[in-house]
C-alpha cells in the first residue's frame, strides 16, 4: 500500500473511531457543538451529584453513632453547596469567556497564583476521573460473584478508555450518550427523597426527640466545644459532595449563547439537585435509622430498607436499578475531568505554563492533547492505585479546595477594589468572602484529617506539577528572550525608504503583473516578526538573483483561545491578512513581486498542504523553505516544548515531488 493509501485508511478508521473533521469557519459549527442549561447540567453537574453516592455516608458515619446530629450537617452541607453555587455565579458575570479557578486567581491576584491553582485543578481532574471510575467499578461488581473481583480494574480500565474516545469524538456527543443515565439518577433518587419524607411526616416529634437527646449526650461527655468539633469533623470528611461546583465557570466556552445565562442557568441546576439530593439522603438515613453493614454502601442500605414491606421482586429491581444507577452516573461524573480538564491545561498551555500543543485543536474540534493526557494520567493512577476507592477517596478533595480559596480570594480583592465605583459591592463582597471563609475552614480540616491517611500524597505530587510548569515557563522565557534578538530586523524593515536589495533591478510595473514562469520563493511564516524576516533575508542572501517572485503563506491555527465564536476566527482572518500585507508591502518596494497566501484551521501541516499544490499552480517554478529554530543546547526537552512544523511539511511536500527547503536560525 503506497503513502496516500495508508493515509486513507488510517483515515477511515479514525473517522469511525471518533469521527469525521469538523469546520471551525462554519459559523453554525458554535451552535452545533455548544450545550445548552439542561445538557451543560449533565455534562458538568453529574461530578456533583455522583459525590452524593458517597460523600453524605462518609460524613455520616463519622458521626460516630450519633446519627441524628446528621441532620445539622446536612443542613450545613446544602447552604454551603448555595454558598459556593452564588460565589461562582459571580465569577461567571466577571468573567464570561470562562473563569475557572487558573484565570481568577490569574487575573485578580497574580499569574504564580494562578498557575498554583490551575496545578491543583489538573491533579484533582485526574483523581476525578480515577475515583469516579472506580467507584463505579465497586459499585457493578458488588453484584457480582467474588470470584470476578480480579476483573475490577480491567473494568475501570476500560471505563478511562471509552470516555476518553467519547471526548474526542467531542464533547456534545459524549454528554448525548450520557443523558439516559443521568436522568434516571435523578428520577430514582427524587422519588427516594420524597418517598421517606411522606412515609415519616407523622414522626416528626420523635426525630425533634432523638436530635436533642444527641445533641445533649455529646455536649455532656465532650462539652459544647467537642460537639461543635465532632459536626465540623463530619462536615469536612464529607468534603467531597461539594466538589465540582467549579466546573461551570471553566466550561463556559463550551455553553451556548448568551453564555453568562446558560452558565449561571446551569450553575442554579446544579446546586439545587446537589443540595436536595446530599440533603434529602442524610435525612433519609436519619429518617430510617440507617447505620453502616460490611460490605454495602449507605446508599445500598437505605434503599434495602426503603423497599423491605414491598413485594420482593419489585423490591429487588427497585434496589438494582437505583444501585446501577448510582454506579453508572460515577462513570457519568469523570466527565467532567474530561471537559475541564483539558479546558485548564489549554489556558495554562497559552500562558506558557504547559506547552502550547496542549491548546491545540483536533479535527473534530476538541483538545485532543489535553483528554489524552488526563486519560492516559487516570489510567496510570487506577493501575498504581489498583483501583482502590478507599485509598483515592483520601488523595481527593484537597486541591479543589485549595482552588475555592484562591479564586474566592481574588474575588474579594476585586470587590474591594471596585469599592468606589460599584454600589452594590458590599453585596459581592460578602457572598465571595462568605466562600472564602467556608473554602478556608474546609481545606485546613480536611488537610488536617486526611494528611496522614495519604493526603500528603497529594500535595507532594501538586507540587511537583508546580516545579515542573515553573521550569517550562523560564524556557519559553528565555527562548523568546533569545528571540527577541531579531526584532530589530522588524524596525529595520519599516523605517526609511526601500533600498533594493544588491543585484536586483526595480521594476516600475511591478504592482501591474508578474511573470509566472519565473522562479518563486514560497516562505512560511508566522507572523511578521524577526523570525520571518531572517528566513526572507537568507533566502535573499544564499540566491542572489535567481528569485523574481515572492510568495508568503501564514496559517492561522484555531486552537481553543480562539475557538470561542465566529467573531474570534474572523478577527484571526483579518490579524493574517495585515501581516501577510506587510510582507507583501515591504518586498514590492524593494523590487519583488510578491503575494500572500493564506488558511485557517486546527492543523498547520495539514493547511499548508492544502495550500501548496494551488501555489503550484499559480508559480509552476516554485520552490518552498521554511525557517527552523536551531538551539544552542538541542535535547528532548527542546523539541518537546517546541514544534517542528517544517519538518512534517517538508516528508509531506517530498510525498507530492514538492521541493522543500528548510533554513536554520541560530538563537
Amino acid at each position: 500500500m503506497d503513502i496516500d493509501g495508508q493515509q486513507k485508511f488510517g483515515s477511515k478508521i479514525k473517522n469511525i473511531v471518533i469521527g469525521a473533521a469538523k469546520n471551525p469557519r462554519d459559523p453554525k459549527v458554535f451552535h452545533k457543538l455548544s450545550l445548552i442549561a439542561f445538557f451543560a447540567w449533565i455534562g458538568l453537574g453529574a461530578d456533583g451529584l455522583s459525590s452524593s453516592c458517597y460523600g453524605p455516608a462518609e460524613a455520616f458515619v463519622a458521626l460516630k453513632g450519633h446519627y441524628y446530629l446528621g441532620i445539622f450537617v446536612a443542613l450545613a452541607s446544602a447552604i454551603t453547596i448555595f454558598i459556593i453555587s452564588a460565589s461562582y455565579s459571580q465569577i461567571i458575570e466577571l468573567f464570561p469567556t470562562g473563569g475557572g479557578g487558573y484565570l481568577v486567581a490569574s487575573k485578580l491576584i497574580s499569574p504564580t497564583v494562578g498557575m498554583i491553582s490551575g496545578c491543583a485543578l489538573l491533579i484533582d481532574y485526574v483523581l476525578t476521573i480515577a475515583l469516579s471510575i472506580a467507584s463505579g467499578a465497586d459499585a457493578i461488581f458488588s453484584f457480582l460473584p467474588p470470584g470476578l473481583a480480579p476483573y475490577k480494574v480491567n473494568l475501570a480500565i476500560l471505563g478511562v478508555v471509552l470516555l476518553t474516545l467519547l471526548n474526542m469524538r467531542g464533547v456534545k456527543e459524549s454528554v448525548l450518550t450520557l443523558m439516559p443515565i443521568f436522568l434516571i439518577f435523578i428520577a430514582t433518587h427524587a422519588f427516594v427523597i420524597i418517598y421517606a419524607f411522606i412515609s415519616h411526616v407523622d414522626n416528626t416529634p420523635v426525630v425533634l426527640n432523638n436530635t436533642i437527646h444527641d445533641i445533649q449526650t455529646v455536649s455532656g461527655q465532650v462539652g459544647v466545644f467537642g460537639l461543635l468539633l465532632l459536626l465540623i469533623k463530619a462536615f469536612s470528611t464529607g468534603a467531597g459532595t461539594f466538589t465540582g461546583i467549579e466546573a461551570v465557570s471553566n466550561g463556559l466556552p463550551i455553553l451556548r449563547e448568551p453564555k453568562v445565562q446558560t452558565g449561571k442557568s446551569t450553575m442554579k441546576y446544579m446546586a439545587i439537585s446537589l443540595a436536595v439530593t446530599v440533603l434529602g439522603l442524610m435525612i433519609a438515613y436519619v429518617l430510617y435509622g440507617v447505620v453502616p453493614v460490611e460490605g454495602k454502601t449507605l446508599n445500598a442500605v437505605l434503599f434495602e430498607k426503603i423497599s423491605a414491606l414491598w413485594d420482593p421482586k419489585l423490591a429487588y429491581g427497585f434496589v438494582l436499578t437505583i444501585l446501577l444507577s448510582e454506579a453508572a452516573i460515577l462513570f457519568v461524573a469523570a466527565q467532567a475531568g474530561f471537559i475541564d480538564g483539558p479546558r485548564v491545561l489549554a489556558n495554562m498551555a497559552m500562558d506558557r505554563w504547559f506547552p502550547n500543543k496542549f491548546a491545540n485543536l483536533s479535527d473534530r474540534l476538541v483538545t485532543q492533547n489535553g483528554i489524552l493526557l488526563m486519560g492516559g494520567a487516570a489510567l496510570i493512577l487506577i493501575i498504581l492505585t489498583k483501583g482502590s476507592v478507599h485509598f483515592l477517596v483520601v488523595l481527593y478533595s484537597i486541591n479543589v479546595f485549595i482552588t475555592f480559596v484562591l479564586s474566592q480570594a481574588g474575588m474579594v480583592k476585586h470587590w474591594w477594589n471596585e469599592r468606589t465605583s460599584d454600589d452594590k459591592w458590599k453585596k459581592h463582597i460578602t457572598i465571595n468572602g462568605s466562600g472564602l471563609l467556608l473554602s478556608i475552614m474546609i481545606l485546613l480540616s480536611v488537610t488536617i484529617v486526611k494528611f496522614h491517611e495519604g493526603g500528603w500524597i497529594t500535595i507532594a505530587v501538586t507540587g511537583s506539577l508546580i516545579a515542573i510548569v515553573v521550569f517550562i515557563k523560564r524556557h519559553y522565557k528565555k527562548t523568546y528572550a533569545l528571540l527577541g534578538r531579531l526584532d530589530s530586523l522588524v524596525i529595520a524593515a519599516e523605517s526609511g525608504e526601500p533600498k533594493p536589495f544588491p543585484n536586483v533591478k526595480r521594476d516600475v510595473n511591478i504592482d501591474q503583473g508578474y511573470d509566472p514562469k519565473a522562479m518563486t520563493a514560497v516562505l512560511l511564516v508566522n507572523g511578521f516578526n524577526g523570525l520571518g524576516l531572517h528566513a526572507l533575508f537568507n533566502i535573499i542572501k544564499l540566491f542572489r538573483g535567481v528569485f523574481k517572485n515572492f510568495a508568503v503563506v501564514q496559517v492561522g491555527v484555531v486552537d481553543a483561545g480562539v475557538f470561542k465564536g465566529a467573531a474570534e476566527i474572523d478577527r484571526l482572518q483579518g490579524h493574517i491578512k495585515t501581516e501577510l500585507s506587510r510582507y507583501v508591502s515591504f518586498l514590492k518596494k524593494n523590487g519583488y513581486y510578491a503575494e500572500g497566501f493564506s488558511s485557517v484551521g486546527v492543523d498547520v501541516v495539514d493547511e499548508i498542504e492544502k495550500l501548496g499544490p494551488k501555489i503550484i499552480e499559480r508559480f509552476p517554478q516554485a520552490i518552498f523553505f521554511g525557517g527552523q529554530i536551531v538551539f544552542p543546547e538541542d535535547s528532548f526537552l527542546t523539541r518537546w516544548l517546541h514544534n517542528y512544523v517544517v519538518f512534517a511539511v517538508q516528508r509531506r511536500f517530498y510525498y507530492k515531488g514538492i521541493p522543500f527547503v528548510i533554513l536554520p536560525i541560530r538563537v
